[in-house]
């Protein structure tokens, strides 16, 4: 299922966001962003035979969820307001270090292991006109999972009706089963991303093979850009999932640990899909360029011929242009007395011009070059 489409601040992931924690405050303080979107809170609470959903507006009320149901989940769409985001923290016991990461957008995928939860940091994958990936911090607990996006709109929607509509077996799961149907949505949604820039590069291809324009490079370097996001994405993200599945922690079971190793296997083909489509944006560039230089020898060429056969015209022609008194001398230019002179002097013109250009297609400079070993 496509993603919803979503409004996002432009970025480029050559410009790091500038950390808003000031010098030297208390570890764990929450600084967020006056530019990003106001906290959104959504609930779902459910088992085998209920379920509820609704937007959280006051955090008191999650302890009674946690209570009656075997699974919550907590979702947080916008990092601007930080009341709510301490006060949830505070609720769900939420280590402060994980806070502070949390609105500070910036961070690569890492793993961190405490007491009582679990902090995954992720990437999700750029849609539409985004060029970055959006930050994703996932928390798994005992009986919850709560994840923070830096905006509205997510990959989600999938996991959502399966818990909606009792789908599978995700509503008599517990919470490590729903982080990894999480993650998994989010890892996945990267494939749909490297198929359609798989199509742009095919496209790039047949223009650089039929008639290339001087928008290529440019064009073949905001790939390899956007490829170079990816990498840094996922590559982390593959070391984190090595140590969830191969760490024993009671928060994920022998089960979940399973379909985990799955997602890490996900996350490999991505980065060889990524690998690959970088090797691919270098060869196309390196096409690209020999096309170019073909062309610049065939033009070169084509002009190198036409100055090779006026040389010789601009002699005679140069020689006949000289002030010879013929009425001096028999030896001065006779035939500027002859009838015939001046057709002579194209005649002889015209036979230099064929006959260069005849040497010049036996020596296969003009038209396509004879195979070796043929004859001339």
């Amino acid at each position: 299922m496509a993603r919803p489409k979503k409004t996002r601040r432009r970025r480029t992931s050559l410009i790091i966001p500038h950390r808003r924690t000031l010098p030297g405050a208390p570890a764990g303080t929450i600084a967020v962003d006056p530019s990003a979107p106001k906290s959104v809170v959504t609930v779902m609470a459910f088992g085998p035979d209920d379920f509820v959903e609704r937007q959280l507006d006051d955090v008191g009320t999650l302890k009674g969820l946690l209570v009656s149901h075997p699974v919550v989940w907590v979702n947080v769409d916008g990092l601007g307001d930080a009341a709510m985001l301490t006060a949830l923290g505070e609720a769900l016991g939420l280590h402060a270090l994980a806070m502070e990461d949390v609105v500070n957008v910036h961070q690569r995928p890492k793993l961190e292991e405490y007491e009582d939860h679990v902090y995954l940091v992720l990437r999700m994958a750029p849609w539409g006109e985004a060029q970055t990936t959006e930050q994703l911090s996932v928390f798994l607990g005992n009986k919850w999972v709560v994840t923070f996006q830096e905006e509205a709109g997510d990959c989600f929607d999938p996991v959502r009706e399966r818990v909606r509509r009792a789908r599978g077996k995700l509503r008599h799961l517990s919470a490590d089963h729903l982080a990894h149907a999480l993650i998994d949505a989010a890892i996945d949604d990267y494939f749909p991303v490297l198929e359609k820039l798989s199509d742009e590069l095919d496209t790039i291809e047949e223009e650089i093979l039929q008639r290339p324009t001087r928008h290529v490079p440019e064009r073949l370097l905001e790939k390899r850009h956007r490829l170079l996001g990816l990498k840094r994405a996922l590559w982390p993200l593959r070391d984190a999932l090595a140590v969830l599945t191969r760490d024993e922690t009671a928060l994920v079971g022998d089960e979940a640990r399973v379909y985990l190793r799955d997602c890490a296997d996900h996350v490999v083909q991505l980065l060889d899909m990524v690998e690959s489509y970088r090797e691919i944006v270098g060869s196309l560039m390196d096409v690209y360029l020999s096309s170019v230089s073909r062309t610049m020898n065939e033009i070169m060429k084509v002009l190198t011929v036409i100055a090779t056969i006026f040389i010789p015209l601009t002699f005679i022609a140069g020689i006949y242009g000289m002030n010879f008194d013929p009425d001096r001398s028999p030896l001065n230019m006779p035939e500027l007395r002859w009838a015939y002179g001046y057709p002579f002097s194209l005649g002889v013109m015209l036979a230099t011009a064929l006959g260069l250009l005849y040497y010049f297609r036996r020596k296969g400079w003009l038209g396509e070059q004879k195979a070796s070993g043929g004859q001339e």
